[in-house]
């Protein structure tokens, strides 16, 4: 067993392909060099005398081993971040911070939008961000690690308030040669529950989406589980089979012809996006104004507004 301390930039790209599907992608998203990402995971994986990565061509996912260690990895990563954010109080008092976590589809295709108008706003203000799945944006918030969620899934803990900000809508999306992509009618939700879906992990809001329009009906095992939305767009344009993703994930490929929409009958597959925090029922401050800013549409999804409120 290695008694070297992990270097917390490799967890970092590690925690990173899991959530991504890709190493380059991963480098790109905690802004570090593809060469030297694969060389601190090469170090990790020598420190620790265990494989973490599967590599292909097209993409990375992790080992059994790696499955094993990630959430382990997400701990120190958070707490890291929690520890660097308390000591940056301590060196900058008087500059406010906010810490924002969002699940997967919310960081990559709406937060953008939101930040940038909030720092417009508030041009001084720090912002962190942690991108993870819904479950572990919970998690988040009851460990004070953040200070106000955005998160797609349905299941909001007891205890948490919660607003909805947005919607989005799931869309079932096959690649060209596949049977369902010239079909004259809509599948049933029988049908859609019969056939070994590329899905998403469990604890993300896409899965628990899909599952509670499923209720009632029995849903064949996956065909593959991944752990993000690019991972499962992708193994669909493949060949894996159908998947359930969000428009914002799919929309971009359903009209070059790389993907195709399939209709289904019988369910909703809309959903809502809230920001979830704890704490008083009204959210001031900076974390008050982000959800504002999200409320009012900003990036490519748009608010439903009327008749929204915060509630337990």
């Amino acid at each position: 067993m290695t008694t070297r301390w992990p270097d917390l930039a490799a967890l970092e790209v590690f925690v990173a392909v899991a959530r991504t599907g890709s190493l380059s992608a991963a480098a790109r998203s905690v802004g570090m060099a593809q060469p030297n990402a694969t060389r601190a995971i090469a170090r990790l994986e020598h420190d620790l005398g265990v494989s973490l990565l599967v590599r292909r061509t097209s993409g990375s996912s992790l080992t059994e081993a790696g499955q094993t260690l990630l959430e382990g990895a997400v701990d120190i990563i958070g707490a890291s971040r929690s520890w660097l954010r308390d000591a940056g109080d301590l060196g900058e008092e008087g500059r406010a911070h906010l810490a924002v976590g969002a699940s997967l589809t919310v960081a990559e295709y709406l937060m953008p939008g939101w930040l940038a108008a909030l720092k417009r706003e508030h041009p001084q203000l720090l912002v962190g961000l942690v991108v993870e799945n819904s479950r572990r944006i919970f998690e988040e918030l009851a460990n004070d690690v953040i200070d106000v969620g955005f998160v797609e899934s349905p299941n909001i803990p007891k205890g948490l308030r919660r607003l909805a900000v947005s919607t989005d809508h799931l869309s079932v999306v096959v690649a060209p040669g596949h049977a369902w992509a010239n079909r004259a009618f809509p599948l049933s939700a029988s049908e859609l529950a019969a056939e070994a879906l590329v899905v998403r992990e469990r604890g993300s809001g896409t899965r628990t989406v899909l599952e509670r329009a499923l209720h009632g009906h029995a849903q064949l095992a996956p065909a593959l589980e991944l752990g993000s939305n690019a991972a499962v767009r992708l193994a669909v344009e493949a060949g894996a089979g159908a998947a359930v993703l969000s428009d914002f994930v799919i929309r971009a490929q359903v009209d070059r012809g790389e993907l195709v929409e399939v209709a289904v009958a019988g369910i909703s597959l809309a959903r809502r996006i809230r920001a979830v925090w704890k704490g008083p029922r009204v959210l001031s401050g900076p974390a008050g104004d982000l959800v504002a800013r999200a409320r009012q549409g900003y990036g490519p999804g748009r608010a439903s507004n009327a008749g929204l409120g915060s509630s337990h």
